[in-house]
């Protein structure tokens, strides 16, 4: 069977990443962990399939995945899966995106929403979904989930966003270079409210989106698919 590899950006969850770590090793694939500048730095059991690349300093989500990306490539790897690495996800799941394995194809882990799920997210998942289509024509259900599976040519698109945004962006720019976009269902952890770590700024984030929102139709409505 094909190996995979897997990438797990991190912020500032030391509960969950060592656990995440061990379970996405566990699935027999050559995991990348990139410490996206925590504080403190992310320290892991040492492991012949595993790597682990710093950022001295916070760089965004977007550019740790890059980051991860480019060493799965130098790896010789042709696609890659990007999981989050605070235990939302389940990395016995990467068998899922198999069936899904096309080339030059994104596949986004579609989440089964059920308990703890809060309203901000069920709402930020429908608004999401509907600007794609306004921007992309493509009716997709999960937008904003973080669990992919990415090829290695991604990385030679024009992108500008490196935070949460960057997640929306390379969905789109992908699309528009003719690349297909597909999803698998997945389960999906939701801690309690008291439990809960996120590093989403519901202000900056929320500003970030909606800019980014507004570049991509600006561009698709009136013919400016600009670099």
């Amino acid at each position: 069977m094909e190996q995979l590899c897997i990438i797990i950006p991190v912020y500032n969850n030391p509960q969950t990443i060592e656990a995440v770590t061990a379970d996405a090793l566990e699935t027999g694939a050559h995991v990348v962990v990139v410490d996206d500048g925590s504080q403190p730095e992310v320290q892991l059991p040492e492991n012949e399939r595993l790597i682990l690349v710093r950022h001295h300093e916070n760089a965004g989500k977007g550019e740790a995945i890059l980051t991860g990306g480019r060493v799965a490539k130098e790896m010789g790897f042709d696609s890659f899966i990007v999981l989050d690495g605070d235990g939302q996800h389940f990395p016995r799941e990467v068998e899922a995106f198999r069936a899904k394995e096309r080339k030059e194809c994104i596949v986004i882990g579609c989440r089964r929403f059920e308990e703890n799920v809060p309203g901000s997210s069920k709402f930020g998942r429908s608004f999401s979904n509907f600007w794609i289509w306004v921007e992309t024509g493509l009716r997709l259900k999960d937008t904003q989930s973080g669990f992919r599976a990415y090829p290695v040519s991604v990385l030679e698109l024009p992108l500008r966003k490196k935070r949460y945004d960057f997640e929306i962006e390379i969905l789109v720019r992908h699309a528009w270079k003719g690349g297909c976009i597909d999803e698998v269902d997945i389960s999906v952890y939701y801690p309690t409210a008291e439990e809960r770590i996120s590093h989403f700024d519901k202000f900056k984030d929320n500003v970030r989106l909606s800019r980014l929102h507004s570049s991509l139709v600006l561009r698709r409505w009136f013919g400016a698919f600009l670099p």
